[in-house]
C-alpha cells in the first residue's frame, strides 16, 4: 500500500506497544471478545534482538496464573521460560567477605510452590505472543506513533503511525498506551507522576546485565539433601544490602543465561556511582563478590542502566476510552515482581471494561469508575511496600520481618481474591478499598516506622523465615489455605471464599503485631494505646469478614464448587461399564485390499525372468 499519502484505518482498539503488556492485552481481547479488531503498533521489528532489555523477568502467582490460564500459555511456559522455585532472600554476614554462599545468611525456598511461578526471557516471550496474536486476527504495525489525537466521548480517537514507506492513521474508540516509558498518553494528558515527594520518599534507579554461559556451581552446587524439595538456582535471589538489592535471575535454561541486576535508593548510593558497566561490576565485586564471580564466569549480552525507576499514573482508565496499562500505568521496583501483577489486574479491568462498551451494557461507566480506582488503590499499595527500603533493605533481622508480614497480604488476601475473580466484582471493590485504607495502610506506615526505630537501636529481634511454619500460634503457615479453592477447582468468578482469607488474615496479622510488639518494645509496646488500636482495628476487620463469610456462605449453599465439575458428576450418573471392543480387524484388512489394489494400478506389468 503507498503511503506518501496518509492513510486510515479503524480498528475497535488501539494498542500502542507490542512489549508484554502490549502483546498480553491484545491475546486476552481476542479470546474475550469474539471477532474484536485490534491493531498493536511498536516500532521494533517481530524479529527482536538479544539485547531487547527489559526490567523484570520473574513472575508469581498472580502473574503466572494470568499468562497461563487467562492467556492459554501453560505449554508455552513450560517448553520456553525456566520455572521459579519462589523467593530467597540472603545477608551478608560481614559486608567484607562475600566470596561465597556461606558467606550469607539466608532465607531459602523450602518445597515446590502450592501455585507455580515462572521465570522469563521477555524478548522471546513478546516475539512469540506478537505472532500468535497475528495468527488470530491482530494487525501489526511496525512504526513509530508520533502524535495520539484523544477524542471526548465515545468519538474515534486518532493515532497517527510514521511507517519506512510514509504516514498512517489508525481510528478506534479505544486506546491503551502499552507503550512504557516513551508515555505516550501520560505526557499527552499530564497524567504521570514522578519525584521521591509524590512516590512516598521513593527515590530509585537500576543497573543489570544479561551474560550467558555462567558457572552457577559458584552460586549453588544443586546438592541440598536436608534443606529443600526444589531447587535454590532456579528462583528468583535477592542479594540484600544497605540501600540495595541484587536479583539473580535464570532466563533460559539452555544458555545458562542469567539477568544480574541491582536496584538501588538514590539517598545511599547516586546514579553516578552505578552508572556504567565499569562501575556495577566495581560495585558487585566490593559488595556481592559471589555474585561477581558468577557473573565474570559468562559472556556478556549487554547492560544498561535506568537512572529513575519509579513513577506512577494519575488515572488509569479514562472516561474518554483511553487506557495505560504495564509501565505506561506505573512500576515502583521489581523486588516483589509486582510490575506485571499491577498489569494483569490492569488488563482484565480493561478487557471487561472494553467488552461492556462493546455490547453497550448500562453499568459501564460504573465498572470503568470502580476499576480505575481499585487499580490506581493497588498501585498505592505497591508504591507503599516500597517505603523506607533504602534504610531497611540490608538489615536481616527486621527485613525478614517485614518479608513475612508483606507476604501475609500477598498469600492470605490479594491471591485468592485474584482466583476468584473478586477484582471484577464491583460490590466487594468498595469494601476492599475501604478496609485496605482504613487498616492495611495505617498499620503498615505504622510497622515501617517502629522498625526504624528499632534499627536505630542496633536491635536484633530475630529471624522470621517467611517459607517455614512455626512460628505463630495455631500452625500458621505464609501458604496455609483457609478454603479448599484450589483442591475443588474454585476457578469461577465469586467462587473462591475469599472472605475465609480476609477473616482469618487480619487474625494472624494481629498476632504477628503483638509478638512484634513483645520482641521489639515489651510490655510497653504491647500496652501502647497507639499500637492497641491497630490491633483493635486488624480484630475489628476480622469480625466483619467472619460476617461477611457467613453471608457468602449462605448466598452460595448448593453451588457447586465447580460446575464443570458437577456437570461431569452428573453426566457420569449414567455411566455403564461396557466390556466391549469395536471391530478393528476388518477394517484393516479392508484398508489393505484397498492399498495393493492402487499399487498394483501404479505398477508396470510384472515380467518374469527365468535365471
Amino acid at each position: 500500500m503507498s503511503m506518501n499519502n496518509t492513510q486510515s484505518q479503524v480498528y475497535d482498539v488501539v494498542i500502542i506497544g507490542a512489549g508484554i503488556a502490549g502483546v498480553s492485552q491484545a491475546r486476552h481481547l481476542l479470546l474475550n471478545i469474539p471477532n474484536i479488531k485490534i491493531a498493536l503498533v511498536d516500532p521494533r521489528p517481530e524479529e527482536r534482538t538479544e539485547k531487547d532489555l527489559k526490567v523484570g523477568e520473574s513472575t508469581v502467582e498472580i502473574s503466572t496464573l494470568f499468562f497461563g490460564k487467562e492467556l492459554g500459555l501453560y505449554e508455552y511456559m513450560v517448553e520456553n521460560h525456566p520455572p521459579k522455585f519462589g523467593l530467597n532472600y540472603h545477608w551478608a554476614k560481614e559486608p567484607e567477605k562475600t566470596e561465597a554462599i556461606d558467606d550469607y545468611y539466608h532465607v531459602w525456598s523450602i518445597k515446590q510452590p502450592p501455585l507455580a511461578s515462572t521465570l522469563m526471557n521477555r524478548a522471546k516471550f513478546e516475539r512469540d505472543v506478537l505472532k500468535m496474536n497475528k495468527q488470530m486476527g491482530a494487525s501489526f504495525y511496525n512504526g513509530r506513533v508520533v502524535d495520539v489525537d484523544l477524542a471526548s466521548g465515545d468519538a474515534l480517537n486518532t493515532v497517527k503511525v510514521k511507517l519506512d514507506e510514509g504516514y498512517l492513521e489508525l481510528k478506534a474508540k479505544h486506546v491503551v498506551d502499552a507503550a512504557g516509558r516513551k508515555f505516550i498518553i501520560g505526557h499527552k494528558t499530564d497524567n504521570i507522576v514522578f519525584g521521591s515527594e509524590n512516590l512516598h520518599g521513593l527515590s530509585n534507579g537500576s543497573a543489570w546485565v544479561r551474560v550467558k554461559s555462567v558457572d552457577r556451581t559458584i552460586f549453588h552446587s544443586g546438592y541440598d539433601p536436608l534443606g529443600g524439595t526444589c531447587s535454590h538456582y532456579y528462583a528468583t535471589n535477592h542479594m540484600m544490602g544497605h540501600g540495595h538489592w541484587v536479583w539473580i535471575i535464570p532466563t533460559d535454561t539452555q544458555t545458562m543465561e542469567l539477568s544480574i541486576g541491582v536496584a538501588h535508593h538514590h539517598q545511599v548510593i547516586p546514579a553516578q556511582s552505578l552508572n556504567t558497566k565499569e562501575k556495577f561490576y566495581a560495585f558487585l565485586e566490593a559488595n556481592h563478590n559471589l555474585v561477581y564471580q558468577l557473573l565474570k564466569s559468562g559472556e556478556d549480552i549487554d547492560f544498561h542502566y535506568l537512572p529513575r525507576l519509579a513513577h506512577k499514573s494519575k488515572t488509569l482508565f479514562s472516561q474518554d476510552n483511553w487506557y495505560v496499562v504495564g509501565d505506561a500505568a506505573a512500576i515502583f521496583d521489581p523486588f516483589y515482581s509486582l510490575g506485571m501483577v499491577m498489569m494483569t489486574f490492569q488488563m482484565e479491568s480493561v478487557t471487561e471494561i472494553i467488552r461492556a462498551k462493546l455490547a453497550d451494557e448500562p453499568d459501564v461507566e460504573k465498572k470503568r469508575t470502580v476499576y480505575n480506582a481499585f487499580n490506581l488503590g493497588y498501585i498505592e499499595s505497591s508504591n507503599h511496600l516500597l517505603r523506607e527500603h533504602d534504610k531497611q533493605l540490608g538489615h536481616a533481622s527486621i527485613m525478614s520481618w517485614r518479608i513475612y508480614l508483606e507476604n501475609m497480604w500477598w498469600f492470605g488476601m490479594i491471591v485468592p481474591m485474584y482466583v476468584g475473580k473478586w477484582h471484577l466484582d464491583l460490590k466487594f471493590l468498595r469494601k476492599f478499598g475501604k478496609q485496605s485504607r482504613g487498616v492495611v495502610r495505617k498499620l503498615m506506615v505504622h510497622v515501617y516506622e517502629q522498625f526504624n526505630e528499632l534499627i536505630e537501636k542496633d536491635a536484633n529481634i530475630g529471624l522470621m523465615y517467611v517459607h517455614r511454619g512455626g512460628q505463630l500460634p495455631f500452625g500458621y503457615y505464609i501458604t496455609q489455605e483457609f478454603d479448599s479453592y484450589l483442591q475443588n477447582t474454585k476457578y469461577e468468578p465469586q467462587r473462591c471464599n475469599v472472605f475465609a482469607y480476609m477473616k482469618n488474615i487480619y487474625f494472624f496479622v494481629a498476632l504477628w503485631y503483638l509478638k512484634f510488639l513483645w520482641k521489639g518494645f515489651g510490655i510497653s509496646g504491647l500496652l501502647s494505646p497507639k499500637n492497641l488500636y491497630h490491633v483493635f482495628n486488624l480484630l475489628k476487620a476480622s469480625g466483619e469478614s467472619a460476617l461477611d463469610e457467613l453471608i457468602f456462605k449462605f448466598k452460595t449453599k448448593g453451588v457447586p464448587a465447580s460446575s464443570i465439575i458437577a456437570d461431569l458428576t452428573e453426566e457420569f450418573k449414567s455411566y455403564q461399564y461396557q466390556p466391549e471392543l469395536q471391530p478393528w480387524t476388518e477394517k484393516v484388512t479392508e484398508q489393505s485390499l484397498q492399498s495393493n489394489s492402487k499399487n498394483a494400478a501404479k505398477s508396470p506389468e510384472l515380467v518374469t525372468l527365468d535365471v
